[in-house]
């Protein structure tokens, strides 16, 4: 006879597809707005990046993505202001990564 050992128990989530629709649903719950940035905000992000940019200092950037606000970390290596692009590599996979300026919703020196 054998001990069946400790088994996770997930109420209302018994079938596979009850799980994914309170994960979704949860998911909803947990989204923010895109917080609205002041002129002065942005100004003080676009010389932060524009800083950065020119001292290849580290940066941590919170960007809104889905809902979230989400923090990274890595340097900056192309800033366009007009064409409301940058280009930054990330510290962890030290990939370059293309986002938009207005999705930023802060930039802080590390």
């Amino acid at each position: 006879m054998e001990s069946r050992g400790m088994k996770k128990w997930r109420p209302f989530a018994t079938m596979p597809e009850q799980y994914i629709g309170l994960k979704e649903m949860m998911n909803k719950q947990a989204e923010v707005a895109q917080p609205v940035l002041t002129e002065e905000q942005m100004e003080q992000i676009n010389f932060t990046l524009i800083e950065a940019l020119h001292t290849n200092n580290q940066v941590y950037l919170t960007y809104y993505k889905k809902g979230q606000c989400l923090t990274e970390t890595g340097f900056i290596q192309f800033v366009d202001s007009l064409g409301d692009v940058f280009i930054f590599i990330d510290e962890v996979f030290e990939l370059k990564n293309k986002m938009r300026l207005s999705e930023l919703v802060d930039v802080r020196m590390a």
